[in-house]
């Protein structure tokens, strides 16, 4: 069975201007700093009114953390979606973090970089990036459902998303206190292998 369903013009469009919105977010930020950046700010850069900008987004932050997460999780459910139907979820997942540290070209990493650098510095943001990865953890949810041909809820499809989601915001960490002198590929990869340390036995 299929879960998928192809959005209609208006959710398209609401989707359409949240993502104009939490990218103008992130670019003021990733200028500014988080403490220089004004919801009518991001408002008018979004060309959209400020009672429209709430709608969408509760805060400046959410609409920030929702900025500098979604374009590398596009990526992700990209990647995955392109690996061949016969890897498992774990395997399929285990290959999108590779392909995705070789597709991160030096702009886009240095950008990562300084997006994540100013979301570790901002304790308000760190709690709204929380709740980012969380929504994008549901998105690779749906994605490995669909793999898996179930639907969201599936508890192989939450738990492998969850794992995903935890590897791929350790591995950032890393990269970040190692002021981005690492291979990303790798430390995505290290991360997830670090699941499986919980099957050896205590030194």
């Amino acid at each position: 069975m299929n879960h998928s369903r192809v959005p209609g013009l208006r959710e398209r469009k609401r989707e359409a201007t949240r993502l104009r919105i939490a990218t103008e977010a992130a670019r003021l930020a990733t200028e500014r700093g988080v403490a220089g950046v004004t919801v009518d700010e991001i408002a008018d850069a979004a060309d959209i009114s400020r009672a429209t900008f709430f709608r969408f987004f509760a805060t400046k932050e959410t609409a920030i953390a929702e900025g500098f997460s979604g374009p590398q999780v596009e990526q992700l459910l990209e990647v995955l979606r392109a690996q061949p139907a016969e890897l498992a979820p774990m395997a399929a997942v285990a290959q999108s973090f590779r392909d995705l540290g070789q597709l991160l070209d030096a702009d886009t990493r240095a950008l990562v970089l300084e997006q994540a650098r100013i979301a570790r510095d901002s304790p308000a943001l760190q709690a709204w990036m929380a709740s980012a990865w969380l929504h994008d953890e549901e998105l690779v949810a749906a994605v490995l459902a669909e793999r898996l041909d179930t639907d969201v809820h599936d508890p192989d499809a939450r738990m492998v998303a969850a794992v995903a989601m935890a590897a791929l915001r350790t591995g950032l960490e890393r990269w970040v206190a190692r002021d981005g002198a690492a291979d990303l590929a790798l430390l995505f990869e290290d991360a997830l292998s670090a699941v499986h340390s919980g099957d050896r036995p205590p030194r």
